[in-house]
């Protein structure tokens, strides 16, 4: 009777079940090693398929054990010593003594050992570890155009067919489909990631782990995590370029010269990944460095964009290595949780382009996951465009900017506060606005203006009388009943306001409206130094006498607030009561008040 001392690797490749079975081994003593049993348990305790799959290997060589084939367990436990070794080859190093004491063949899939063994004179019989199949299982059950399998046990296995938006669900035969076949095909896979270039696990345990398998991303559940087996493959049915989806003229130069901190948007299937790996083919054609952040990693880009994952675990960890690596642009796919969120800002705050994938059912529930766990203010600073996809299509596009004033619908000049504008891009109008209300960040929809009534139009008109005075092209827009927001050239501003405001309040008496006067274009100019003091009703900003009859304009935070005309003396004096006083004190007690000349 031959004897047979099996390592670790050919008990985990299932060989001598297979030999028993197809009748090639028929009078043997297999010797198990304590020590094997030992590190097989070990593997199972950290949720290591290897070590289940190893110990199964056993409890089924037990089952066929007869008179003509016997299972025999012999030897001692491990040291402390020899646990601490086992990573520098100490547990192999054992087998091979239990095979040279025994006067046994070991059995071995791996190379070194089997060299190790011819060394030493011991007699061995090397396994290659894996031959690549043609067809598999589990490529028996796709067809071109599988999005994705759905396989659990005691079920029918179905299939996703066709495009994102446009699919059948196909059953892939009548009978329910048992636990065994499917752990058959699971085996074919987990073989695969281990020696296939292509394949790897991303997320290893027995009760659940998720497998890149080439094009495809498995997940793979079983009891006590599931209530049965489960696998569920998902891939790729097509690869699209920007140039095979709808984009006007006016979105593909934002895309190509303008967002940097850009969110897709979509429910779980809508094609965002998809639309993500054309984003990157874009990035790389114009000559930047593109990198990839994933877990799995399954988006489908050239071989110039490296693909990470998570690094010791975590995101964090990976951001670290790319901000020595200095990308163009870092594609997140996909941000969840609170931790890639944090990460996802990180990065964009530290200049590089962002572009993350976010589940949302609508493109503002992209935005409402950031200002649960970022401060309101800073959203417009890392996200600046949100592209919501839908059956495979680009439904819709929103750009961010933040400003402050009165809420609509509200008329107290008192109420003015920072507020993110959510726009439609395409035709710029206002859809959604984010503000604080309380302690509670709240998005309010803007409905749609009203056609402008008659009495509306007289009154712009009457306004138009006044302001052509400074400004024949001024832009005049109605805000409520009792206010209207003046647009005219950045040098007439000041002759607006005039002389400590004295011009715009008459104005204000004159028409019984409240006047917001903003620049058509703004521009910053050259930032200046200030000095601000409160001085009894006013508040006086002092420059340097060399900007004498300079026009000033104020900004708070990037956002346009007024301009003034500096005095004789180098001072503009704002009264403190009025609404333009309040909004420069709060911002010089933020420390957020710059002027431009």
């Amino acid at each position: 009777m031959q004897k047979i001392v099996p390592d670790t690797s050919v008990l985990i490749s299932g060989i001598i079940t297979g030999m028993i079975e197809k009748g090639e081994m028929k009078d043997a003593e297999i010797i198990i090693p304590e020590f094997v049993i030992e590190e097989l348990r070990a593997q199972a305790s950290k949720g290591r398929e290897t070590g289940f799959r190893g110990l199964e290997e056993i409890k089924r060589l037990r089952s066929l054990e007869s008179d003509r084939i016997k299972l025999v367990r012999i030897g001692r436990r491990q040291t402390m010593e020899e646990i601490q070794l086992a990573k520098y080859g100490r547990i192999d190093a054992l087998i091979l003594d239990v095979a040279r004491d025994e006067k046994a063949t070991i059995f071995t899939s791996d190379y070194v050992q089997s060299t190790v063994a011819e060394a030493e004179n011991v007699v061995t019989k090397y396994f290659p570890p894996y031959e690549k199949k043609q067809s598999t299982k589990l490529s028996e059950m796709l067809t071109p155009d599988t999005m994705s399998l759905h396989i659990k046990e005691g079920t029918v296995p179905v299939s996703k067919r066709g495009t994102p938006g446009n699919f059948s669900l196909v059953r892939l035969s009548d009978e329910p489909i048992p636990a065994e076949k499917i752990e058959e095909i699971i085996k074919e896979v987990m073989d695969a990631t281990r020696y296939e270039s292509d394949s790897f696990i991303e997320v290893g345990g027995h009760s659940a782990s998720v497998v890149q398998f080439g094009d495809m991303r498995i997940v793979i559940a079983r009891p006590p995590f599931s209530d049965g087996v489960e696998m569920t493959v998902v891939r790729p049915v097509a690869k699209l370029s920007l140039s095979d989806y709808d984009i006007s003229e006016k979105l593909m130069e934002r895309l190509e010269k303008k967002a940097e901190g850009i969110l897709i948007a979509g429910a779980p299937g809508s094609g965002k990944s998809t639309f993500a790996a054309a984003m990157a083919g874009l990035f790389e054609s114009k000559g930047k460095i593109v990198k990839t952040m994933e877990s799995p990693r399954d988006l489908q880009v050239s071989k110039e964009v490296t693909q990470y994952s998570k690094l010791r675990g975590s995101f964090e960890n990976t951001a670290d290595i790319l901000l020595l690596v200095r990308p163009d642009y870092t594609i997140f796919d996909e941000v969840r949780k609170t931790e890639e969120f944090m990460v996802f800002s990180d990065m964009r705050l530290s200049g590089i382009g962002m572009l993350g994938v976010v589940h949302a059912t609508d493109p503002v529930d992209a935005v409402q996951r950031f200002i649960s766990r970022i401060e309101l203010g800073v959203v417009p600073h890392i996200v600046d465009t949100i592209i919501y996809i839908k059956n495979g299509k680009i439904e819709k596009t929103y750009t961010l900017g933040l400003t402050v004033r009165t809420p609509t619908g509200m008329t107290e000049a008192d109420l003015a506060r920072p507020i993110v504008e959510i726009r439609n891009f395409e035709n710029n109008s206002l859809e959604y606005e984010i503000y604080t209300y309380g302690e509670e960040n709240v998005i309010i929809p803007v409905k749609a203006q009203k056609k402008e009534s008659p009495i509306g139009r007289l009154a712009k008109k009457y306004i138009m009388s006044e302001i052509s005075k400074f400004d024949r092209h001024a832009e005049i827009e109605l805000v409520g009943d009792e206010k209207v927001v003046v647009r005219v050239e950045n040098d007439v501003i000041s002759r607006i306001i005039g002389k400590s405001g004295s011009t715009i309040k008459q104005l204000e008496e004159k028409l019984g409206l409240r006047i917001e006067v903003l620049p058509k274009v703004e521009t910053f100019g050259s930032e200046v130094r200030l000095a601000v003091e409160e001085t009894g009703a006013y508040i006086c900003m002092k420059f340097d006498e060399s900007l004498v009859n300079s026009v000033a304009n104020f900004y708070v935070g990037g956002e346009y607030l007024f301009s003034a005309t500096v005095g004789k003396k180098g001072i503009i004096r704002v009264g403190k009561d009025s609404d333009t006083g309040k909004s420069v004190m709060k911002a010089v007690i933020r420390n957020e008040l710059n002027a431009f000349v």
